[in-house]
């Protein structure tokens, strides 16, 4: 089994519900207006479906709905990519506020709607009382046929956005080749003008710190003059007077030990002194005043400044600036390289064909047995020599599904042409049909519960029968729940649970309970034969459970 519980408080007409499910073939069965479909909405909504604050029972805060799942094998990475914990089942959990607020958990972790819609199709797949209806509609109609066969659209939908992104590129190319072209002439003068300049990445503070030294070079050569001077000079210059001063402490050193370690830092003074001095000569044997070179800085960072000023921007951003223009430059070329952009259409556009063609192929392999399929379950519901086909016809233009039209066609019975199901006349042959293709592609899928909503509208007797034995058949591999007014329906089920509504002094109410023995007889009675039992229907519902058993 795989929905194991699900519960309720202030739900529409629910004021506090928890109801505990089996495996196997479950129906939901009361009276009209009793809120037999509150279940399925309910879970739908815990599924991701649109919140909307009219779901709160009048009078409370919000709305509640907990729904807990086995966890099938397939969701362990999904739920690990999402961020949320793993176990044997798995707790949705959703409240929605008077405001129409709504909140959601994955396993007590917040969750959003699209994370809730994402399990949906691995938890329960939903067939709902007007299920004909989505056969009129070509996604629908598609969505089955691909669903039969095992075929995703994802690759020919990444081919389709990147063949109409390839055409988009081209048609405003050629619709934009005047103001390419003056774009791309401006920005060709622009880097005409700076390339006279050709600025390095780094220039700009290596040309502010050359050009300060060389102004500042007369005063530079003084002050390391000047330090030679003090250091070296003929009347008592710092290296004389220390070395003086280190040979008398040494001299007495004999006599008093403590000279011994001031004459070794006096001797570390003096080497310093005499390191910095020969650095001073050599510092003065390469430096002169260049005024060539001064105005030559002079004139290149006018040029720099110049240029800044032009583009108003600093000048160490020039060099930036520069390259900038030149990959746009680039851009634009490749922009108004009309031959390059439409052999990049023709590319994707090969590439979107092969994709299509193969959709093609699979889907018109798979059409057949479809069509045989439904067919064969259609004979079991009141409409032998009935026919089902899917017709595949080449489209006008091409698009993301493909390039083919595909529509499901019906002949009622034996020798009437096949029709559009959209214009079969019958309400009863329609839901027959969707149920038909509903069991067909139901043992498709790879959700654990199926939930039918009243798919059985419109049909009765023999064929109400075929129809149980059909939901009975598919509960023997995976869960099924079904809400039915039909008795025949509701006599093959494994468990039968009955929806009834009261009155009180907070306005009416819904409850759901299990039945048993007699209780599903009374109730199997009442389907058959309104509110007043009578030991007819008593004994006709009896029998009919009888058979089932």
């Amino acid at each position: 089994m795989a929905l194991k519980r699900i519960a309720l408080r202030d739900f529409v007409i629910v004021r506090e519900l928890e109801l505990d499910l089996s495996g196997g073939f479950s129906v939901l069965t009361g009276e009209t207006g009793a809120g037999k479909s509150i279940l399925i909405d309910a879970l739908q909504l815990a599924l991701g479906s649109r919140a909307e604050s009219s779901v709160v029972r009048e009078g409370a805060a919000r709305a509640e709905i907990t729904a807990e799942f086995d966890r099938p094998a397939a969701l362990a990475a999904w739920l690990e990519e999402a961020g949320f914990e793993d176990g044997d089942t798995l707790l949705v959990r959703r409240s929605i506020d008077a405001q129409g607020k709504s909140r959601a958990w994955i396993n007590g972790s917040a969750a959003t709607a699209t994370q809730l819609r994402e399990l949906a199709d691995q938890l329960v797949d939903i067939h709902g009382q007007h299920a004909w209806q989505s056969l009129t509609r070509p996604d629908a109609v598609r969505g089955l046929l691909d669903g039969y066969a095992g075929i995703t659209t994802r690759a020919l939908q990444e081919a389709w956005h990147s063949w109409r992104a390839a055409q988009k590129s081209l048609a405003d190319a050629r619709a934009a080749q005047d103001s390419l072209q003056r774009e791309r002439e401006r920005l060709a003068w622009q880097i005409g003008e700076v390339d006279k300049l050709a600025p390095g990445a780094d220039e700009w503070d290596e040309l502010n710190a050359s050009h300060t030294r060389l102004s500042n070079a007369q005063a530079l050569l003084e002050a390391a003059e000047g330090t030679l001077q003090a250091l070296e000079g003929d009347e008592g210059g710092a290296t004389r007077n220390l070395s003086q001063a280190v040979s008398l402490l040494q001299a007495q050193q004999h006599v008093e030990p403590a000279f011994n370690e001031l004459a070794q830092v006096l001797a570390s003074s003096l080497a310093q002194a005499e390191d910095a001095a020969h650095s001073l000569h050599a510092y003065l044997r390469k430096t002169e005043l260049d005024p060539q070179r001064l105005a030559q800085l002079d004139e290149r960072m006018a040029m720099w400044l110049s240029l800044a000023r032009r583009y108003k921007r600093a000048p160490a951003e020039l060099a930036a600036l520069h390259a900038s223009w030149k990959d746009e430059l680039l851009k634009l070329d490749a922009a108004a390289d009309l031959a390059a952009l439409e052999a990049a259409e023709k590319k994707e556009a090969a590439h979107y064909m092969a994709q299509a063609r193969l959709l093609t192929q699979a889907r018109t392999k798979a059409a057949p047995p479809l069509a045989k399929a439904v067919s064969l379950a259609m004979q079991g519901l009141g409409m032998q020599g009935g026919r089902f086909e899917v017709a595949l016809t080449k489209s006008a233009e091409p698009s993301m599904s493909g390039m083919e039209d595909i529509a499901f066609l019906v002949a009622g019975h034996a020798g009437s042409t096949p029709r559009p199901v959209g214009k079969v006349a019958s309400g009863g042959e329609l839901s027959r049909i969707a149920l038909a293709i509903a069991v067909t592609t139901s043992q498709l899928g790879t959700a654990q519960t199926l939930i039918f909503d009243e798919v059985d509208s419109g049909v009765g007797g023999a064929v109400a029968e075929t129809v149980g034995r059909l939901m009975k058949q598919l509960g023997r591999d995976r869960q099924v729940l079904a809400v039915t007014h039909l008795p025949q329906v509701a006599a093959c089920a494994d468990h039968h649970l009955v929806v009834s509504k009261a009155s009180g002094k907070d306005g009416p109410a819904s409850s759901v309970a299990s039945v048993h023995g007699e209780q599903r007889v009374a109730e199997v009675a009442r389907m058959l034969g309104g509110e007043r039992l009578s030991g007819t229907t008593l004994a006709h519902a009896k029998e009919m459970l009888s058979g089932e058993s």
